[in-house]
């Protein structure tokens, strides 16, 4: 069976702000009507599992003012950096938010993070061969940064925490899964970090 061809027909603007922007847009459905649909255009994001030696996961914990709370997560951020790769854009956030550097890099998944209403994604790495950025050399955390807790999480307990709801950001979710279900089989599911977005 063929899928059917959506089409935008029209699109009215919204709001655009410095991280994203709302659009409505009228869409084409197959009952053959059309129905408006509101987008969230969202710039894209990387993050990381970092793994050292013993199966430990490092975890930050961080405010986040649309919950009202703070969220265990993984050290992630925007791809608001122009013309930097996503490899580079996930290394200076693990450095930024969690005080590491990582010898190795490997894809571990893809994720639309909400795709019901945005097209925000974020592509997310496994970080091995681990060490501390040099006290001289850390980032100065401004602003919801400046409070984050860091802590080392053993990977089998990160899934745990998952499943007792005490991880609850999407990208921590699927990255912690990921990275228990890859180490399981022997990392043999991780793709290079060239691969093509999809």
């Amino acid at each position: 069976m063929t899928a059917f061809a959506h089409q935008t027909v029209s699109r009215v603007d919204r709001y655009a702000g410095p991280i994203f922007t709302v659009r409505t847009d009228t869409v084409t459905m197959s009952s053959g009507g059309t129905a408006n649909r509101d987008v969230v255009g969202a710039k894209s994001a990387v993050g990381v599992v970092a793994i050292d030696d013993v199966d430990r996961v490092v975890l930050i914990k961080q405010y986040r003012h649309a919950v009202g709370g703070y969220l265990w997560e993984l050290p992630a951020g925007l791809r608001d950096v122009s013309g930097e790769d996503l490899v580079t854009g996930a290394a200076r956030e693990l450095a930024e938010e969690a005080d590491l550097h990582a010898g190795r890099y490997d894809l571990l998944i893809d994720l639309h993070t909400s795709p019901g209403f945005t097209d925000e994604k974020i592509r997310i790495y496994l970080a091995r061969d681990l060490t501390p950025v040099p006290d001289a050399e850390r980032h100065q955390r401004t602003d919801e940064e400046a409070d984050l807790e860091i802590t080392w999480v053993d990977l089998g307990e990160a899934v745990a925490m998952v499943f007792r709801g005490e991880v609850t950001n999407a990208a921590a979710v699927g990255g912690i899964l990921a990275a228990a279900r890859a180490r399981d089989e022997g990392w043999a599911t991780l793709r290079p970090v060239e691969t093509p977005e999809p």
